[in-house]
């Protein structure tokens, strides 16, 4: 594979560039006469479309991208090194941007690489100093509004960098690997906390690509349980469809290990992403959710989303499994799903993310509730 793309980028060369492989999948092309800047990006732009063309190999079509980052000298660098570093620093600006993408070094992506640099430092120390919590987001049963099971999502609290986005850190804590010693921790935390809810009420735990490819990952899961004592079918694991990008026939492999335990598996942002019904044929789902791109959407009226809705729960239906509809915040979306037929709910409507002693509030608000009716 590597050969086959080494010929095409050799065909793409004149007597104005110079390429070569520096190791890995990652080539360099050296371009002499740099004055005209239109000629960089158009060399960039011929690579990422020749390379992204199919390729045979051993009978087999493969596909694979490419992304570029570019530096100029002496503009960007007065030293092969620094230009180096610096193409380096546009590529993996290039890399977040998406597949398929050239970026320009520019001086801003420094500070960029330097607040990453920090970042990643400080969430390595995350764990041991206590500095990661898990807050419980309610899902209610569509008819009862009865509490079935709560999702742990990760906040961080920082002692550096204050309270860290999500959105920010979870990347962060994948492309370094600290994903897996933090996603065995919130695995252990999140099914000792189940213990001390009422015994019908799950738990859902976010699990990433990185972690269902570690092949430990599933004594990991049984760690927990064994731990906490929680019992297998109260733990359901939730994974989006870009799992099964990376090595779908391992991430399956690990989920059936789980399933085979007694966990469910809940298959979450259905239908923004790499849909495709053979997940949904190859493994038995507990839970399809609906994102709340749709449930917002069919609130306004739009066709698109009522028709994906009504599509997802027919099917779900027709499979056995249940549907939660994520992001409802109002007494509209609420009515909707229900007329749509999902058959759990979650949002803001019924409950925002909260400190585990505010999740066992709910129960004991609806214990005490009860004594007093039948006083």
């Amino acid at each position: 594979m590597l050969a086959r793309v080494a010929a095409r980028l050799r065909d793409l060369m004149t007597e104005n560039e110079l390429c070569g492989r520096l190791g890995g999948d990652e080539f360099a092309i050296v371009i002499r006469d740099a004055s005209d800047l239109g000629r960089v990006d158009h060399v960039a732009r011929q690579v990422i479309e020749r390379l992204s063309q199919p390729y045979d190999v051993d009978h087999h079509t493969l596909y694979v991208g490419a992304s570029v980052g570019s530096a100029i000298g002496p503009r960007d660098g007065s030293t092969v090194e620094t230009l180096m570093r610096n193409a380096d620093l546009a590529l993996y600006r290039a890399k977040d941007a998406g597949r398929g993408t050239h970026c320009s070094y520019e001086p801003t992506l420094h500070a960029h690489a330097e607040e990453r640099r920090k970042l990643e430092f400080s969430l390595r120390k995350a764990l041991e100093r206590d500095e990661l919590q898990l807050h419980y987001q309610p899902v209610v049963d569509a008819g009862s509004e009865a509490v079935v099971s709560f999702e742990a999502l990760l906040r961080w609290q920082s002692s550096e960098h204050g309270f860290v986005s999500p959105a920010k850190f979870i990347p962060l804590a994948e492309d370094t690997r600290l994903i897996l010693p933090i996603g065995e921790w919130v695995l252990k935390t999140a099914c000792r906390e189940a213990t001390r809810w009422p015994s019908h009420v799950k738990v859902a735990v976010n699990v990433s690509g990185e972690q269902l490819l570690d092949p430990h990952f599933s004594s990991t899961v049984v760690a927990a349980l064994a731990t906490s004592g929680l019992p297998a079918n109260r733990l359901e694991l939730e994974v989006t469809e870009s799992v099964f990008i990376r090595d779908a026939n391992t991430a399956r492999s690990t989920l059936e290990q789980c399933m085979a335990l007694g966990c469910g598996i809940a298959l979450d942002d259905f239908g923004t992403g790499y849909s495709s019904l053979g997940y949904l044929r190859k493994l038995r789902f507990s839970t399809i959710k609906v994102d709340r791109s749709f449930v917002q959407g069919a609130a306004t009226g739009n066709k698109e989303s009522l028709a994906i809705i009504r599509a997802v729960v027919a099917m779900a239906q027709s499979l056995d499994m249940t549907t939660t509809a994520e992001g409802v915040e109002t007494e509209a979306e609420l009515n909707l799903v229900r007329k749509l037929g999902a058959t759990k709910i979650q949002g803001f409507y019924f409950g925002r993310p909260m400190v585990p002693e505010e999740a066992n509030k709910l129960f004991y608000q609806t214990i005490a509730r009860r004594g007093g009716e039948a006083a």
